[in-house]
């Protein structure tokens, strides 16, 4: 496509570049013999270069913007694979608004370098071509129409530097603009609750005045440039004319050559323009390639180098280091006085970060999780973090991210879940469209969705870090009584301290100070048990009942006790 959009480009300048000459020879057989044989076949010269100019630049065109296309699209659409497989690592090492501008304007910028390469090879050959026949007409108009205007293009470039600096200034400033924005907007409930939205503003027009000012700096080069385009040209143009008329009043050329040559010095403008607008395209490109190269240059936490594409339906899952383990068809809850680093174990148990798990090895069936395939562990391993991710879309299409999930399937998953509320608030049920995060559920139904995403997930093991901590303690209980019957026969691990699910467990694992497993034992046994067990465990649930209502009020909206997002 590329070839084919060079092609007519460089066609449609040389059938451009015909007309002077064709219009300098009809002149001179004209003054010579009149209106003659001549005279009428230059004129047909020129109407098949018309003819020829105007069909290869239209189709030519079409090839220009279906390459501009290509070139974006496949760029963005890169960035977008790159970002959906390294998960958090992109958060870690880019900001956000890093990663959104180098979809919304790298990548565009790289498509503007294709676009005008068509137009950049049409001018060099046919720069080429018309100093051979300039030169060749007149040494001396040859020598100053072909040396002069590289000339001129040299001058601009000087320009070029200092406007790629600024360039570049102005990405870099835009780019945290927009990361601000976006984490702001991700935190903008917390800031209303703290009363801190009068600080964001101001942090929000400080940067937006630097983006402004990082843009006027980048107009005023851009103005200069753009002004002696017009200017050193035109005035390039009077001398050729000037010099030109002077050697046809002495007969060193003759009337049709002085045409001619005005018309290449002028004609000649036009790819010297796009010879410098090249430069610029491709000085605002590099500076797009560098950030989109940081992008793509961001290593997946979790690689799949692993080979082995079966797990056994008897393997146990089990984290070394802490001792927690996870066996087929139990109903197990790991309960920590810290949530976080009950939360770390849980996150750590299902592989997505290979360097922070290097120390800490997890094995599944007696084989370390980095040598199954990823694909095969996802499917078989799903992660259900606290903070849910509610992607936009209908609420099916949230829901069923696994294929052959029909609608009685996600019915029951939302019973189980209690989500039925959410269903009856959508007017048009499973087809409702929610907006981005779900903004226009609570926490507590956002929350609840997610698990029934998680549960139809029907992975034989399934980790939960608080699926209920955002919802009121009767909900609690009902979906603690029903998770059990749902995901009979399968692997479940859940992160809680909530005695209203712990009732109803198959096994309970207690995570010592030491961040080790201190015990294990069903709910009612260790409310009995007269040990350090028992106290801890006891200490635990006690908090949790304590804190209960005030949880069920704030946590409605924002508890969470780990990072990330729902990765179910």
């Amino acid at each position: 496509m590329l070839f084919a959009s060079v092609t007519l480009g460089i066609i449609t300048f040389t059938a451009q570049a015909v007309m002077p000459f064709a219009i300098g020879r009809a002149i001179d057989s004209g003054l010579e013999n009149g209106v003659s044989r001549g005279v009428l076949t230059w004129a047909g010269v020129m109407l098949a270069a018309g003819l020829i100019q105007v069909a290869a630049s239209a189709v030519g065109h079409r090839f220009d913007v279906l390459s501009w296309l290509r070139a974006a699209l496949t760029t963005s659409r890169l960035i977008g694979e790159t970002v959906s497989s390294t998960g958090d690592a992109i958060r870690e090492e880019l900001p956000t608004g890093e990663v959104v501008s180098s979809v919304t304007s790298d990548a565009h910028r790289l498509g503007d370098l294709y676009f005008q390469a068509a137009r950049f090879m049409g001018s060099v050959a046919t720069y080429v071509v018309v100093g051979i026949i300039m030169l060749n007409a007149s040494l001396k108009l040859g020598l100053i129409v072909a040396l002069g205007l590289p000339a001129v293009a040299l001058i601009l470039t000087f320009l070029i530097k200092p406007l790629q600096k600024r360039q570049e200034y102005q990405r870099e400033v835009t780019g945290r603009l927009t990361s601000l924005g976006s984490d702001t907007v991700t935190g903008l409930r917390i800031l209303r609750g703290i009363g801190g939205e009068s600080v964001f503003t101001e942090r929000y027009k400080e940067q937006s005045r630097k983006v402004r000012d990082a843009g006027v700096d980048v107009a005023k080069v851009q103005s200069n440039m753009d002004g002696l385009q017009v200017f050193l040209p035109g005035l390039f143009v009077a001398l050729v004319l000037w010099i030109g008329a002077m050697e046809a009043a002495n007969g060193t050329i003759t009337p049709g050559q002085l045409v001619t040559f005005y018309g290449y010095a002028s004609f000649l403008t036009w790819p010297m323009q796009n010879l410098i607008q090249m430069v610029q395209i491709a000085t605002r490109a590099k500076v797009g390639v560098k950030r989109i190269l940081n992008v793509l240059g961001v290593e997946n936490d979790t690689p799949d180098t692993g080979s082995i594409t079966s797990i056994p339906a008897d393997a146990v899952l089990v984290d070394t280091v802490s001792g927690t383990v996870l066996r087929p068809g139990v109903m197990t809850a790991l309960v920590a006085a810290d949530p976080d680093a009950s939360a770390a174990i849980a996150t750590r148990m299902t592989r997505f970060d290979d360097s922070a798990e290097s120390d800490t090895p997890v094995t599944f069936g007696g084989v370390t999780l980095k040598d199954f395939d990823k694909d095969t562990l996802r499917h078989s391993l799903v992660l259900s973090e606290a903070t849910p991710h509610i992607f936009a879309g209908t609420l099916r299409n949230g829901l069923a991210t696994r294929p052959g999930t029909d609608d009685d399937a996600i019915l029951r998953a939302l019973e189980i879940s209690d989500a039925h509320d959410v269903l009856e608030s959508l007017p048009e049920g499973l087809d409702s469209d929610l907006p981005e995060k779900g903004r226009s559920l609570s926490g507590g139904q956002r929350q609840r969705v997610s698990l029934a995403r998680a549960l139809l997930t029907s992975a034989d093991h399934l980790v939960l870090i608080e699926p209920t901590s955002a919802v009121d303690a009767h909900t609690e209980a009902r979906i603690g009584r029903e998770l059990g019957g749902y995901r009979k026969g399968k692997a479940t691990l859940i992160v809680t301290a909530s005695p209203l699910v712990l009732e109803h467990m198959d096994t309970i694992q207690v995570l010592g100070h030491n961040g080790k497993i201190l015990g294990t034992g069903t709910h009612s046994g260790l409310m009995s048990d007269d040990g350090e067990l028992g106290a801890t465990y006891r200490q635990i649930v006690g908090r949790d009942l304590t804190e209960e209502p005030e949880t069920a009020s704030v946590g409605a909206d924002t508890a969470s006790h780990s990072k990330g997002v729902d990765l179910a």
